[in-house]
């Protein structure tokens, strides 16, 4: 590839430069709340370790305690009918207590399954199980405060920018697409040479830097392609009775014909009357290292 073969601004830093915007923090992890059900679930098994067990020992040793006064009773001479008597009343409670133990036990078993996840019909959402709120709601972590200077990378799987407030209230989207428009129609500019299209859109000190790279250039051929292109506001500010945009453009670019695609990271910086009376102009060219 020609040596002296390059895009609009050379890769170089050319005009108003500006910092480029700080790289992202971490984001803050939000608390964990797996622990709520398996501390949830060690009270419950707590519970149920201290839950009493009932036996069969409390009715045995009633009827053994009443076959011991029946044995003393006709030891002492007091009668074999009441010892008869005594053991058949001593029977008929222990037969009493052992029945009340058992449906005790069935209505506890009962309880116990009607308290399970309930079927489409008693009162459980149509076609599956009901669902069980949980034990308490998931922490949100606090939201964090973001700049406007902020960097998002634009590969896949970055972050979403936060919002950045255009002047005239124009969206980011939009500015984005026609700010796409204008770096390819300057790197055509560029190539052609075309003195008075860099003029229009750039200004004085901007433009008097591609003017220089034009005429340091010569007759030389100079053909840009460019292959993918991507753009993303980065910043929107006001400084001295100027409103100021950084556009990002990122993406793929070949500049001379048959060489390879190279990447290419550039800030560009656009400027325009605060009061809104002019028209936008490029003012400078911050390569992204």
């Amino acid at each position: 590839m020609d040596a002296d073969a390059r895009r609009l601004g050379g890769g170089k830093a050319a005009g108003m430069q500006r910092q480029a915007p700080p790289a992202n923090a971490n984001t803050a992890t939000p608390p964990s709340t797996a622990a709520a059900p398996a501390a949830a679930a060690a009270t419950t098994g707590a519970a149920a370790a201290a839950a009493p067990k009932r036996s069969w020992m409390g009715p045995l040793a009633g009827l053994a305690a009443g076959i011991g006064l029946a044995a003393l009773f006709s030891h002492l001479g007091m009668g074999e009918g009441l010892a008869n008597f005594m053991m058949m009343a001593l029977l008929a409670v222990a037969a009493f207590v052992a029945i009340r133990f058992i449906m005790s036990r069935f209505a506890g078993g009962g309880a116990k399954r009607s308290a399970g996840p309930q079927l489409a019909g008693a009162g459980a959402p149509v076609g599956g199980w009901q669902p069980q709120p949980s034990a308490q709601p998931a922490a949100q972590p606090a939201p964090m405060q973001r700049s406007a200077l902020q960097d998002t990378p634009l590969s896949t799987g970055a972050s979403t920018p936060a919002a950045i407030t255009l002047p005239g209230g124009m969206a980011a989207g939009d500015f984005e697409r026609l700010a796409k428009m204008v770096f390819i129609r300057m790197q055509a500019a560029n190539d052609a040479g075309n003195v008075d299209d860099l003029r229009k859109f750039t200004t004085p000190e901007l433009f008097a830097s591609l003017r220089l790279d034009l005429q340091e250039r010569g007759a030389a051929p100079q053909q840009t392609d460019v292959v993918q292109i991507d753009a993303q506001v980065v910043e929107a500010t006001q400084e001295k009775g100027q409103d100021i945009v950084s556009v990002r453009f990122t993406g793929l670019i070949r500049e001379a014909a048959g060489a390879g695609a190279e990447p290419f990271n550039e800030l560009w910086h656009l400027v325009r009357p605060a009061d809104g009376s002019g028209d936008w102009a490029i003012a400078g060219i911050t390569p992204v290292q």
